[in-house]
């Protein structure tokens, strides 16, 4: 009986009635690090580096030139986003506050940080869904996506590339320019 109500009531949908496809990385709404329920179209207008961040990693290291990055770039037009995940090794176990306490105190970290999510198979985040939809999800922490400012991605990088590395800056150069 339930079975037929459910069909039932799927029937009753208009075909196509399901939520579209985000088609801009500013269409979606996650939570920061605290907790508190935020939208990124917030961060409209500029162009984003998005990278799944980690705290017990080899590439941990890596917060130091993005905070660099991000001091050098970040404001009106540039911006990096990140979100923690536990998807490798379990390198980031950490509570909100444990990570938090962690990224101010060992690299004085001023960029926004998420909620901690899933950012590879089938428990993948819908951000990260988006971000993966077209090129390859991540393979490892530090994984960057860059944004431009319409909210399109632009280009992966391997999480091996660091922020200083000049491809990247190159390509953050280019879409600020457009």
């Amino acid at each position: 009986m339930k079975i037929a109500l459910a069909v039932a009531a799927l029937a009753l949908l208009p075909l196509g009635s399901g939520a579209e496809e985000p088609q801009s990385l500013f269409e979606f709404e996650t939570r920061t690090l605290q907790g508190e329920e935020v939208s990124l179209d917030q961060y409209a207008g500029r162009v984003c580096l998005v990278v799944n961040v980690a705290s017990k990693c080899g590439l941990t290291p890596q917060y130091e030139g993005l905070q660099a990055l991000y001091t050098e770039l970040g404001g009106d037009d540039f911006t990096i986003l990140a979100f923690p995940s536990n998807d490798f090794l379990e390198q980031e176990p950490g509570s909100p506050e444990e990570i938090a306490r962690f990224c101010e105190k060992e690299y004085g970290v001023t960029f926004p940080i998420f909620e901690k999510v899933h950012v590879k198979g089938e428990e993948k985040a819908p951000i990260y869904r988006f971000l993966s939809a077209d090129l390859e999800e991540p393979t490892w922490n530090f994984t960057k996506y860059l944004v431009d400012r319409e909210g399109k991605v632009l280009h992966r990088f391997d999480p091996r590339t660091a922020p200083e590395d000049p491809q990247l800056r190159t390509k953050i150069r280019e879409a600020l320019e457009d």
